[in-house]
């Protein structure tokens, strides 16, 4: 995805509408595109500066071509790179190194005179010398771990031009959603889908039944969140391409832009393709540990991470993992990281709903203080959510409902 500065849009009668490429008004993308992709495929060794340079050459002549849309594109093709960076900071050592011989020279002249005795070219050569390698070398080697100069190893990505504009112009949409205050999607289909990303993309969302085939989930924005704000608005942005790869949905977010409030509407029918070529089914680090920590069984329990969803009336609810004991008993694990005192009020609400239910909620430590209790069975936690308070709390819980 993109940073903010490089985000293109324009707004009419207050709807956002994100920078596009197409083929009827941008054909000639396509060869251009091309060039570019030859130019990282064949440039392994040349900088990141040099890479810029050559790609911003490419677009010089061509009068539909905003400075942020040649940018855009060099952004994500650097992030498809891989660069050689200085891990271990020989760049640093010999930067100070040449700096602390040349300070007892300086000033530095071209030319000596009767005040100003250091040649520039007399002590670059002789701090050559001393640090065993020549001048050119010095000068590539000393600021090699800055971004500008780290060198291209090679270019992961991107089989053709078309799908370089064609990530471009999710690109371009996803970074509208940093501004979003709040995002509501209406899902016909593949509901599940994205009700499991959504959690697993740690987005704030209350999801209300329409019918029984139709579902609208109402996320909180970044700009909307107190705390986190940046990672958030990353995790929301996120969250489009497994959207892009679903069916029948409609998705209107309400945007705080620079220049005032706008919408923006999006839904298949826009015809934006994801780069992912099935919806990913990664988890949450914290998720993925406790799994692999808690194993296939554990005193009579079994884990599953989908454990579909309730549904009462017109709400829903999905926690993240449910458990199965062998004696019939069920129960449910919700896990609350991002907050808003707004959204902890609807999550008390929906528990409050589902009192009949059993439900542990387990909330990290760094909020907890800040947090009142979301129910009666409550849990709180440190960096990593342990599987021995989990299954104490799950057998209390079986215990009391015999």
């Amino acid at each position: 995805m993109l940073p903010k500065e490089l985000a293109l849009y324009t707004c009419i009668r207050g709807r956002a509408h994100p920078d596009r490429l197409t083929r009827r008004t941008h054909a000639h993308y396509v060869p251009l595109a091309a060039r570019l992709l030859d130019l990282y495929r064949q440039g392994a060794g040349r900088t990141r500066e040099e890479l810029h340079r050559a790609g911003q050459a490419l677009f010089a002549d061509d009068p539909d071509c905003p400075p942020q849309r040649v940018q855009a594109l060099l952004q994500l093709l650097d992030q498809a790179s891989e660069y050689q960076t200085d891990i271990d900071g020989r760049a640093c050592r010999l930067r100070l190194k040449v700096f602390e011989l040349a300070a007892a020279r300086h000033p530095l002249v071209t030319e000596p005179n009767a005040l100003f005795q250091s040649r520039e070219s007399e002590v670059k050569e002789a701090i050559a010398g001393e640090v065993g390698m020549l001048w050119p070398r010095v000068e590539a080697a000393m600021y090699a771990d800055l971004p500008a100069f780290h060198r291209l190893i090679r270019l992961n990505g991107y089989d053709t031009p078309e799908a370089l504009l064609r990530r471009y112009n999710v690109a371009q949409a996803q970074t509208l959603l940093f501004w979003a205050e709040e995002m509501v999607v209406t899902a016909r289909e593949d509901y599940e889908r994205i009700f499991r990303h959504a959690k697993r993309n740690g987005l704030l969302h209350e999801i209300e039944a329409v019918s029984e085939e139709e579902f609208r989930i109402r996320f909180t924005g970044p700009v909307a969140v107190l705390h986190q704000t940046r990672r958030y608005g990353v995790n929301m942005a996120a969250f489009l391409p497994v959207l892009l790869t679903c069916k029948r949905w409609e998705l209107s977010a309400r945007l705080r832009l620079p220049q005032g409030l706008a919408r923006f509407d999006l839904s298949p029918r826009d015809r934006l393709q994801s780069h992912l070529s099935a919806p990913d089914e990664y988890d949450s680090e914290l998720e993925r540990c406790f799994v692999e920590k808690f194993g296939l069984e554990r005193d009579g329990w079994t884990c599953r991470r989908e454990g579909g969803f309730l549904v009462q009336g017109r709400h829903v609810f999905v926690p993240d993992f449910s458990f199965h004991h062998t004696d019939g008993t069920c129960v449910y694990l919700e896990i609350v990281r991002f907050w808003t005192p707004q959204y902890l009020e609807a999550r008390r609400e929906t528990l409050i709903m589902f009192a009949d239910v059993p439900i542990l909620v387990a909330v990290a430590a760094d909020h907890a203080a800040k947090v009142p209790e979301l129910a009666r069975e409550m849990l709180r936690f440190r960096a990593r959510l342990k599987v021995k308070p989990v299954l104490e709390r799950l057998n209390a819980m079986r215990a009391g409902r015999r």
